[in-house]
């Protein structure tokens, strides 16, 4: 659920991921309280939003700052892409990696994976660029992803991958590191200047 751009819950707060019932904000969502505290919160923060503190409610500030403390490094993964390849942290070691949390039910996603298409084209093979959905049905993001770049590598997301970068409870959330493995760049959401931050980061680490 987004108000303007700014996200502010996702299946998980309800105590869904990837359609299996757990534990999150506002779960058992059945429960009177749970939905009276959402309420309460999504008021407070179109009233922010509207009272112009946007800063106040996005996770950017000090969620990127946790994030590169906790995350100092690309994190240990295995997956298998949509393709049936297998798509392991170790395959990216020396290179550039951008990793992009998304879902098909998050409408600012769609145009931040167009975009990373161009940048694939545009930096090769010199920088790898992975699309990992979360809490989106595998048909869906099949859908998506073929509508896509395909030399974007894209995957379904499990619950061990999501909790090595840092439990991912947002999107789109992107992760950039350098070619030796470090965190250079976190970034929450889809801020109005995205493009122009990761594309400046990005280009001192790809030169």
């Amino acid at each position: 659920m987004f108000v303007d751009d700014v996200l502010v819950a996702c299946p998980r707060d309800f105590g869904y991921f990837r359609e299996v019932e757990g534990i999150g904000r506002y779960a058992p969502w059945q429960n009177a309280d749970n939905q009276a505290k959402f309420k309460a919160d999504l008021s407070h923060m179109i009233d922010l939003i509207l009272a112009g503190r946007k800063d106040l409610v996005r996770p950017e500030n000090a969620a990127t700052s946790a994030a590169l403390k906790e995350i100092a490094a690309l994190p240990k993964f295995k997956l298998n892409d949509l393709s049936g390849r297998t798509l392991d942290a170790e395959q990216l070691s020396g290179r550039v990696v951008l990793v992009e949390f998304w879902a098909t039910w998050c409408p600012p996603c769609r145009s931040t994976l167009a975009w990373l298409g161009e940048l694939k084209r545009k930096y090769g093979d010199g920088v790898a660029i992975l699309a990992l959905a979360v809490e989106s049905p595998e048909d869906q993001i099949r859908s998506v992803a073929n509508s896509l770049s395909p030399d974007l590598r894209v995957a379904v997301t499990d619950a061990a991958t999501a909790e090595a970068f840092g439990n991912i409870t947002s999107v789109p959330t992107m992760f950039l590191f350098d070619r030796s493995g470090k965190t250079a760049q976190v970034v929450y959401g889809a801020p109005p200047d995205l493009h122009q931050r990761v594309s400046q980061v990005l280009g001192s680490l790809a030169d």
